[in-house]
Formats: structure tokens, C-alpha cells, sequence
């Protein structure tokens, strides 16, 4: 199994929601996986999710309550298969961090999971709770578009 983590900027909004949202519907699948997320930056450090998506998660029936953000480590690059990020700047940000020797995969979650070629997951932070719906909505595509590709590649 891969290990994934996801990554947006500040690891409140969009990467707890992909990292709750694929847990989620891994649950029903054989093996054990490790997921986690991580901003770009440790403003958040510490703090659970937006309570905005908390609710909207909560709203599908998936509890992030308990997450904690965290900054994106060097040692991700070597401790994690694949790192997933929401949007073309987290990605161009990851690569730029990214050691020669990292073994991780960066890549973009909608595009890696078949959504969406090129495919951002916009940042609901400044907006209202339907922007939080409408983010949600393209991480759980992304979400079973993901275990579909690792189902296949199994």
C-alpha cells in the first residue's frame, strides 16, 4: 500500500478534508494504508481543521474533529509514497522543498486521482460554507478516484 499525505497551505481547510475523506472510504478495503496531512506553512500548527470543514465533512458523515495541523517536514519527502496537493501553487511550493534524494511522488490530487487533468481544488478559506461544500465535493471524487487507481495498481 502507499502511504499518502496531502498538503495545502495551511493544513486547516483542504488537506484535513482529503485526508479524512480518503480514510474514510478506505476503511471498507483490506490492509492497512498510512494518511496524513500537512500545510506549507505552521501558521495553524496545532489547531484542528476550520470548523467550517469540520462541519462539512461532518455533514457526509466523516469526523476531522481530531486532526491537528502540522508544517510539512523534509523528512515527509522520504517518510510518504505520494504527496497529494490541492492546488498548482502548493505543488510548485512542494517541488521547490523537495530534496534530490526525496522518494515521494508530488503531484496534484485531482489529476493524480483521474479527475481532473490539471485540476485545483479551490481554497474555501476566505468563502462560506458553500464553498466549503464545493470543495468538498471535488475532494471525494478525488478520494474515490484515488482508491480506484491504487485498486487497479494493486
Amino acid at each position: 500500500m502507499p502511504s499518502l499525505l496531502f498538503v495545502c497551505l495551511g493544513n486547516i481547510c483542504r488537506s484535513p478534508l482529503m485526508e479524512g475523506c480518503v480514510r474514510a472510504r478506505w476503511q471498507s478495503r483490506p490492509g492497512a494504508m498510512r494518511i496524513d496531512s500537512a500545510g506549507l506553512g505552521d501558521w495553524h500548527a496545532g489547531e484542528p481543521p476550520d470548523a467550517r470543514a469540520i462541519a462539512v465533512a461532518r455533514q457526509h458523515g466523516i469526523d476531522i474533529s481530531g486532526q491537528r495541523a502540522r508544517m510539512l517536514l523534509p523528512a515527509d519527502f522520504n517518510n510518504f509514497d505520494l504527496i497529494l496537493c490541492a492546488d498548482r501553487s502548493n505543488l510548485d511550493a512542494l517541488r521547490r522543498r523537495r530534496p534530490r534524494d526525496a522518494r515521494a511522488e508530488c503531484a496534484l490530487f485531482l489529476e493524480w486521482s483521474g479527475v481532473q487533468t490539471q485540476g485545483e481544488v479551490p481554497d474555501p478559506y476566505t468563502g462560506d460554507a458553500r464553498d466549503f461544500e464545493t470543495a468538498f465535493a471535488l475532494i471525494d471524487r478525488g478520494a474515490h478516484g484515488l482508491l480506484e487507481r491504487i485498486d487497479r495498481d494493486r
